[in-house]
């Protein structure tokens, strides 16, 4: 009941992130759905339809990612004094988030589900009533328990994900204590992001090595391909579990990447724009990395697709999904830069303080802009290549 008032109570641009988190949500459970339709309706097929289902956990996995960035910018679930006296502290507040998250995927599963049954004709009386029949299915009949499963499993993971995400840490609990006893909580250290950029190019150089040693390497049985989107062959899962891993070592690289990019703006002996432009970015390394990361991987995929599949596309028919395939790669495409842009709204959020006390001060508006340009024009010039050459590699053994 405290979620439905505090989301009628929410602003605009909050129920407008709310809204998209619904409309992913029902566009991946539309993909559950026709992966569980197609499974009923071929029960020979396994292969064909674990590969459908495997194909659905990117899109869901966006899903989650942008739920989560979505619910930990909601006004309504940060730290309040006033939340604290009725009882309401950090944890319950983190609950509270993962509530208004299964809700709002609730939501979007109940329209994908009236849509798909829609679509199917199981409903009937409209114009659209089994417009695509043929291509969800429509003849084998829908087992209840297992859709009502799948809908069911985007709200489960992104609660869960939103309380894992938002719980407090120990830092703020010192901070709350510190405050009770009236002593200054310990300062903030700045987030480097020391850890994650040799891991993150270490993993992106075991995804590259993996697929250097299996493109070298004889070809696999037929039995052990693995059948994409607009392919007319088939992939070694070996060479797949690569290109994975190159794209998880791009996110794991997302902050030490920012970071060292305003390291290096800031190095030196810097104008006041650089200065600027370069604390920033050493200071939203974190919360702004990760998904910038994310985007650099999907942007990377896309490209290595492309590359793969795109002259397949044009002489063969339908893949696997035929035009579901389309669908899960706008979703991941659409949450991979919704979350980037809703992380970059937070942090400027974050920064507003600084920016009205800098402007207190005199601080013209031209220099806030003008490092707020050298902050997008260094995160391109640093990140655009890196994808462009992780898409390249990534694709070299599955060219030659």
């Amino acid at each position: 009941m405290l979620s439905l008032r505090l989301a009628r109570g929410a602003r605009l641009l909050v129920l407008l992130r709310r809204l998209l988190v619904a409309v992913a949500a029902a566009a991946v459970d539309f993909l559950l759905l026709s992966a569980l339709g197609y499974a009923v309706a071929h029960p020979k097929a396994t292969h064909e339809s674990v590969v459908r289902l495997l194909w659905c956990a990117v899109p869901l996995a966006a899903a989650v990612q942008f739920a989560v960035a979505v619910a930990r910018t909601d006004p309504a679930t940060r730290p309040r004094d006033g939340m604290d006296a009725i009882g309401f502290g950090p944890v319950r507040l983190s609950f509270l988030a993962a509530a208004s998250t299964a809700l709002t995927c609730g939501l979007g599963g109940a329209a994908a589900l009236l849509a798909y049954l829609e679509l199917r004709g199981d409903l009937g009386g409209t114009p659209l009533s089994g417009a695509a029949a043929g291509a969800l299915d429509a003849d084998a009949p829908l087992p209840w328990a297992g859709a009502l499963t799948l809908l069911g499993l985007l709200p489960a993971l992104a609660s869960g994900a939103c309380v894992l995400a938002l719980r407090p840490r120990g830092r703020l609990r010192s901070g709350r204590a510190a405050s009770r006893r009236g002593t200054p909580p310990a300062p903030r250290e700045p987030s480097r992001g020391y850890a994650g950029l040799p891991w993150g190019v270490a993993v992106i150089a075991c995804g590259l090595a993996l697929e250097a040693y299996v493109g070298r390497a004889p070809a696999p049985a037929p039995d052990r391909l693995l059948t994409l989107p607009g392919q007319e062959g088939g992939t070694s899962p070996a060479l797949l579990g690569g290109w994975l891993l190159a794209s998880l070592g791009l996110v794991v690289a997302g902050p030490g990447l920012t970071h060292w990019s305003g390291a290096l703006l800031a190095a030196g002996r810097p104008g006041p724009v650089r200065m600027l432009a370069g604390r920033i970015l050493q200071e939203a390394a974190k919360p702004l990395g990760r998904p910038l990361g994310v985007l650099c991987a999907v942007a990377s995929g896309a490209l290595a697709a492309v590359q793969l599949y795109g002259t397949a596309w044009d002489r063969s028919g339908p893949g696997p999904f035929g035009p579901l395939t389309g669908l899960g790669a706008a979703v991941v495409m659409a949450c991979a830069t919704a979350t980037a842009v809703t992380a970059a709204l937070d942090t400027r959020r974050s920064r507003a303080r600084t920016a009205a006390a800098l402007l207190r001060l005199g601080i013209p508006t031209s220099l806030l802009r003008g490092a707020a340009a050298v902050r997008a024009c260094v995160l391109l010039a640093v990140l655009a290549p890196l994808t462009w050459v992780i898409a390249e590699l990534t694709t070299l053994p599955l060219t030659r």
